[in-house]
């Protein structure tokens, strides 16, 4: 299935070979575990409990790039940043600037539609307390790299969220196609690079740490994705 996904040919190619890996042991057995187990305030809801295809049409000319799907958010609805406090901070910051239809994502089939905007992280399954390895981000890069290289004939501009999925938006840049300069630029929030022509801007997470602490408020979100939407003509 992985080797399918490398040489898809579409996005929606692409999103349909990525729900079937089953690359890294520990994921997949806390991703399901985790669909079995459930948490208490959602025990009717029947689980996704597979690996997150992105999120946002294929001709996108905005990435935004995160970390991992969240065990009981997007690991249960099935779409990135859906279903959990993150993503109703990010949500609600994409429609006050014009990227989003709606200002919350609570389902898949909530009609909410994102605006030349493309939401995908560089590792598709939920891990345990949000942490990866290094061998999981290094073998879920190949899904990254393909994203990109499919939305290259439009994207103009990627914001990524946290230094995590900062370096690892760097390391897929360069097999995607792009030239990344040594050495690599710096993660931190409001930064700006250009990329060989692909604009880059670095943002703070939207994890609760960050936000219930006011290490990032709204405004702050704001105001990267709009200085994005401004370089992506959206």
């Amino acid at each position: 299935m992985i080797e399918f996904g490398v040489h898809a040919t579409s996005i929606g190619e692409l999103d349909q070979a990525v729900t079937h890996c089953r690359a890294c042991p520990r994921l997949v057995a806390w991703r399901e575990e985790v669909a079995r187990t459930k948490r208490a305030a959602f025990a009717c809801q029947e689980y996704w409990g597979r690996p997150v295809p992105g999120f946002g049409p294929a001709d996108a000319a905005l990435a935004i790039i995160g970390l991992a799907p969240a065990a009981h958010g997007a690991n249960r609805t099935g779409r990135m940043f859906t279903g959990d406090r993150s993503g109703d901070v990010l949500y609600a910051a994409l429609y006050d600037v014009g990227l989003a239809s709606q200002p919350t994502s609570t389902h898949a089939g909530d009609g909410l539609e994102l605006f030349g905007v493309r939401i995908t992280a560089p590792v598709r399954c939920a891990p345990p307390a949000n942490k990866p390895t290094p061998a999981e981000r290094d073998t879920c890069r190949q899904w990254l790299v393909r994203e990109l290289e499919l939305l290259a004939p439009t994207l103009r501009a990627i914001v990524v969220l946290g230094g995590f999925g900062w370096q690892a938006t760097l390391s897929a840049l360069a097999p995607a196609g792009w030239q990344v300069p040594r050495p690599r630029p710096r993660f931190g929030h409001g930064v700006e690079y250009d990329i060989d022509g692909l604009r880059l801007f670095g943002c703070y997470h939207v994890s609760q740490q960050n936000t219930f602490t006011g290490k990032l408020t709204p405004e702050m979100i704001k105001d990267v994705l709009r200085r994005a939407k401004s370089v992506a003509r959206l």
